[in-house]
């Protein structure tokens, strides 16, 4: 079994957290999820892209499993919409939600992106509740 097919199983239902009509991944658990699988596994962060309207995007690069994946994501706000001229702060946030995106690519909590309630695994263990469909990952 490949390495995507054996994490994208796992159920990181345990490890988010709603907030309003978006589900959230812990950053922290995603890195260590990923490190436990993948000791060498590394990540890096191009420079951000400004646009003409003062919104930004953030790239990220996980390299795991001698792959590399990239991710993109605007800088937003907690309406989902894009920060015009964001802070630092900001901008940290976009970085470790595009990290667990990056992750994801991998195969760890993909699903939650896809709008997915489940792993597709039926002896996965299943959660008392159901996730609705997923925008962007948690920072702590």
């Amino acid at each position: 079994m490949s390495k995507f097919l054996e994490l994208r199983k796992i159920n990181v239902n345990d490890h988010t957290e709603q907030k309003g009509r978006f589900t959230y991944l812990s950053w922290a658990w995603a890195v260590d999820q990923l490190l436990q699988k993948d000791p060498m596994a590394t990540w890096n962060y191009s420079k951000p892209e400004s646009f003409q309207d003062g919104s930004m995007m953030v790239f990220c690069t996980v390299i795991a499993f001698d792959k590399s994946m990239t991710s993109m994501l605007p800088v937003l706000n907690h309406q989902n919409r894009p920060i015009q001229n964001p802070n630092a702060m900001d901008v940290n946030t976009a970085m470790q939600r595009c990290l667990v995106k990056a992750i994801a690519l991998h195969g760890i909590g993909l699903y939650i992106y896809a709008g997915e309630d489940l792993p597709e695994d039926e002896n996965a263990v299943k959660p008392e509740i159901s996730l609705k469909p997923v925008v962007k990952a948690k920072e702590i």
